[in-house]
């Protein structure tokens, strides 16, 4: 009996281990890491958007380019974000989206720049109550230009998870 409980205590040692080891291997990234040092520059000097007015707020071109940075392109990440849909199931479960930076994003103007939205598919799909609430998502981060009547994307995810946003 002593044997088998050892066992089982150390099976269940070696699953854990494996489990929070397997979770080191994530970097947990912040999305100002996804620009390129000349957009961060390009930041620092753009003026405050005002959501009101006759006309639509754009952003300089330059900022819009979709820049990359290539230390990211097939690494393992965690990224929280904000879902904007894109591909939803009869069954309501979220498919495909953008993950971006802050709620409301995509949908007012001007949208972030491409390397501030990340284009996630999803397989297993995902039930959301409300789309104000934030989420983690984890995979492995491509470079890669993704564009449609939403927004554009320079970054994709094919997700192995999406969950809650927890702290």
């Amino acid at each position: 009996m002593f044997h088998a409980v050892r066992a089982l205590f150390l099976l269940s040692c070696l699953i854990l281990s494996v489990s929070l080891t397997a979770d080191e291997d994530w970097a947990e990234v912040d999305w100002l890491e996804l620009m390129p040092a000349e957009d961060l520059a390009l930041l620092e000097s753009l003026p405050q958007v005002e959501h009101q007015g006759d006309g639509p707020v754009t952003l300089p071109d330059e900022i819009m380019t979709g820049r990359t940075v290539p230390a990211f392109d097939n690494r393992k990440v965690r990224i929280p974000g904000f879902v904007v849909p894109l591909k939803v199931g009869d069954d309501q479960r979220i498919y495909e989206f953008f993950l971006v930076p802050y709620f409301g994003a995509c949908i007012h103007v001007p949208p972030p720049p491409p390397n501030q939205i990340i284009h996630v598919t999803y397989k297993p799909g995902f039930a959301v109550d409300v789309l104000y609430n934030p989420f983690w998502v984890k995979g492995v981060l491509q470079i890669e230009d993704n564009e449609n009547e939403v927004g554009a994307s320079s970054y994709a995810i094919d997700a192995q998870a999406v969950t809650p946003y927890e702290q």
